[in-house]
């Protein structure tokens, strides 16, 4: 059956039962399958990493998703004209710029009449669900508009049955196994008579009693009443997902974590087919509804739905051709970004090197762009200071579980799984911590049951009320120190202890892969990095992402204990790495919001001089960033002040997090260091001479490249439509199931992404959203041979989700990968 026929099946009154109808074909099936696969992954809360919301739809090229996204849903991949003429009026796009770009695309078209392009994109129609065509004709002045409704009422079912203690939640309910969310659903919405009463819509409730009571039944049945034929199923059921994107993401994110598990882990089916079973569900119904109880609507409900379908392709096509004026534009404003640079680049790596001399401090610090103009300043304050970028996880792939918790908590990119479970602690203060932990849970427990609502914030108000004061007037930001005395290395999968061999065969491949296996200075720093803020969900999105939303302070503190161990050394040397016997690795904190490094408490093993250095490298970079924050740069307390904006409970932006973040640089440090980057650049040292085999350069460009695209990829796709890709307003947020993610009031959909406060200060954007521009200081050759082996890079690369370029790191020459080829840029 197509749509251009005219179906009978539409005639049949639609509250009956027992119809039998037909199977999925394989193009229906793929079709499912396809739209289930759009959906990216969103972590929660306590775990929060930036994600990039296209990455499931990297095997396309992105102005044509983004013509399907603005179609679908009237989402935006792009920033409105107003943005670009406002950049070309200030001279930071030129004319030169916007020739280029035009060439470039192959576009010939009126890109710089702006006003005619604002005027297209108004013509623009957009595609719209059943529920969008009934409530077109609905009383939007006395009822709810069904699209509202119907979010709300899926995302409070679905934070009901996710959350773990949730009174719909399938354990708690010794729900079997086999029953699927779907079906969960269906139950708990035909008891609901609030949702007719609420609609105004008597009899509304019989028609979810008239629904299959399989999720692939629903499928059947919906697909054959609504005429959807596999060409447009895709489309459709991707429009329906995007309407609970939050919620979609959620259950992508559960898929992923499957993924992440080994093999012979058990697994449940994905809920993704379920959820989408839920929102057609809801279309069904207003379909049969309308078409029996409102007979005079249901004839143009039809033809209006038919015409949705068959309109489908053509409208696409008509954002794609609408859009391509403002991709010139998008492109001319990266070109204005990496111009500047490349010059900056290739200077630096024609100019002479500076005489190299042994340092007598080494500070490796994570990649994060925050950390860029700390190093900057550090490296200012003596030539005897060198300092290099690694990954912010250090390479260990582990997992931490604190003593006293049954839980761990992975410490590495989202990537990638671990393999080695780290569990520490002091062993007098095991049983302690056990307590203590039981304790808060069921305290916490309790307090979230019905049943006290009031009684515990009665009961335990005063209980809280030294805690609230304390925190509230405290004038500095305190972290618990980790008690790290005793450390037990256990591969995940076997629970077996690493043995020696083990741990130096880890260590060596740290030190290799961050390219320091010989010149060690008397006291090598390894810098990880956190943030505090206060009353703030969000606050793991401003920890080290490689770290997987914690802070860094487990990974620095387990590599050093590893690094300064005699046993493991000698296990070293005899493959080769020596470490001198005065060397001393030193665990440091880098804190993002006061750009203060922390160091252990007690003995360490800098001397004032070194300690001297930190401070001033500490201050100096404070200077430059207060006025990012309306701050004084020359307050004498400005340490201070930055303290208290973290611990300030009404403070919606601490920080700034990794805002404005444009390109990856993965090159020896002398090139990059005479180079002011503005903090917008993820630095990664990199020397392809002393790399076999590009062994490293491939573990750079699979791990933290694509970190490093998912970041950018996070904060543009914010910035450029916050209503479906960020988070909203924070003021308003709740937090859902504890850490699953926050509503923007007290409903709606999850909101997924970053909130408007940490990409726009009130007045303006402090995000620009570009594309990564990636410059890699290696053979092109090498990088291309990689390219080849992995889709994921090939996907990313020829269907225009960032720019790459290769570096000749002393020739200076830049050559970007365009078309499978190497260009001048």
């Amino acid at each position: 059956m197509t749509i251009h026929e005219n179906t009978k099946v539409a005639l049949v009154p639609q509250a009956l039962t027992g119809i039998d109808y037909p199977s999925l074909t394989p193009p229906q099936e793929q079709a499912l399958d396809q739209a289930c696969a759009s959906v990216a992954p969103s972590w929660p809360l306590d775990r929060l990493i930036a994600v990039s919301p296209f990455w499931t739809l990297r095997g396309e090229d992105f102005a044509s998703v983004s013509a399907r996204l603005s179609a679908l849903a009237n989402l935006r991949c792009l920033m409105p004209p107003s943005h670009y003429l406002g950049r070309w009026q200030r001279g930071e796009i030129t004319n030169h710029h916007l020739t280029q770009a035009a060439e470039r695309i192959g576009y010939r078209g009126g890109y710089r009449n702006l006003l005619s392009v604002v005027e297209e994109l108004g013509r623009l129609p957009h595609w719209h669900n059943i529920s969008d065509l009934v409530d077109a004709r609905r009383d939007r002045q006395h009822k709810m508009a069904w699209r509202d409704e119907i979010t709300h009422q899926i995302s409070q079912f679905c934070a009901a049955f996710f959350q773990e203690d949730g009174p719909l939640n399938a354990g708690r309910l010794n729900a079997p196994s086999d029953k699927r969310l779907y079906q969960h659903w269906r139950d708990m919405t035909i008891k609901d008579r609030g949702i007719a009463i609420l609609m105004g819509e008597p009899g509304l409730g019989r028609y979810f009693a008239t629904l299959p009571d399989s999720e692939t039944g629903l499928l059947q049945a919906a697909i054959a009443e609504l005429d959807v034929d596999a060409n447009r199923l895709s489309g459709y059921a991707q429009a329906l997902l995007l309407d609970i994107n939050g919620w979609a993401a959620w259950v992508a994110y559960r898929d992923w974590q499957q993924g992440l598990a080994s093999s012979d882990a058990p697994r449940t089916p994905s809920a993704m087919r379920s959820l989408l079973a839920i929102r057609l569900a809801w279309e069904l119904v207003l379909w049969r509804y309308t078409r029996e109880q409102k007979p005079d609507q249901a004839d143009r409900l039809t033809s209006l739905w038919h015409r949705e379908l068959v309109e489908l392709p053509e409208r696409i096509e008509r954002h794609h051709r609408a859009l391509q004026p403002l991709w010139v534009w998008q492109l001319a404003s990266e070109l204005a970004y990496q111009q500047p640079l490349n010059r900056a680049l290739s200077e630096s790596a024609r100019a002479e090197s500076p005489v190299s001399t042994q340092p007598s401090l080494q500070a490796v610090f994570c990649i994060d762009v925050r950390s860029e103009p700390l190093r900057r300043a550090l490296e200012q304050q003596s030539p005897a200071i060198q300092t290099l970028g690694f990954a912010g996880f250090f390479g260990l792939p582990l997992e931490y579980r604190p003593s006293g918790a049954a839980m761990a908590q992975p410490h590495l990119p989202g990537l990638l799984a671990p393999r080695v479970t780290l569990s520490s602690g002091a062993a007098e203060g095991d049983r302690r911590s056990a307590q203590r932990l039981n304790w808060q849970a069921r305290l916490q427990e309790w307090s979230r049951a019905a049943s006290a609502t009031f009684t515990a914030v009665e009961a335990g108000g005063l209980l809280y009320a030294g805690k609230l004061l304390s925190r509230s007037l405290a004038s500095r930001a305190k972290r618990n120190s980790l008690a790290m005395d005793r450390l037990t290395w256990q591969w995940r999968d076997t629970g077996e202890t690493l043995s020696l061999e083990d741990q130096a065969r880890l260590a060596r491949t740290v030190l290799e892969a961050m390219g320091l296996t010989e010149h060690f200075a008397p006291r090598v720093l390894l810098v990880g990095h956190a943030s505090h803020s206060a009353n703030n969900p969000h606050a793991a999105g401003l920890e080290c992402g490689a770290c997987g939303g914690q802070s860094g302070e487990v990974s620095v503190r387990a590599l050093t204990r590893l690094l300064n161990d005699p046993a493991l050394r000698r296990k070293l040397a005899d493959s080769g790495i020596a470490i001198p016997d005065q060397t001393r690795f030193v665990p440091a904190l880098h804190h993002t919001i006061t750009d203060r490094i922390g160091l252990p408490e007690g003995d360490s093993p800098l001397t004032p001089l070194e300690r001297q250095w930190l401070d001033r490298a500490g201050a100096a970079a404070r200077r430059k960033r207060a006025s990012s924050l309306g701050l004084t740069p020359d307050g004498a307390d400005l340490g201070e002040t930055l303290d208290r904006r973290g611990e300030d409970w009404s403070q919606t932006r601490p920080e700034w997090g990794l805002a404005n973040n444009a390109s990856f640089i993965a090159a020896p440090r002398r090139v990059t260091a005479p180079i002011d980057l503005a903090g917008r650049s993820f630095l990664h040292d990199y020397d392809w001479r002393t790399d076999r085999d590009f062994a490293r350069l491939e573990l750079i460009m699979t791990a933290p490249m694509v970190v490093a695209h998912w970041i950018n990829m996070q904060y543009n796709a914010s910035t450029l439509d916050n209503r479906k890709l960020g988070s909203g307003n924070k003021v308003l947020h709740n937090v859902v199931g504890g850490h699953i993610g926050v509503f923007e009031g007290n409903g709606g959909d999850l909101r997924i992404g970053l909130p408007m406060q940490s990409l726009h200060d009130g007045e303006r954007w402090r995000h620009e959203p570009l594309r990564l521009s990636v410059y890699l200081a290696a053979p092109p050759e090498a990088i291309e041979a990689i390219i080849e082996r992995h889709e994921m890079l090939r996907s990313l690369v020829e269907n225009d989700w960032l720019h790459l370029f290769s570096l000749d790191d002393q020739g200076g020459e830049i050559l970007a990968y365009r078309g499978r080829d190497w260009v001048a840029p």
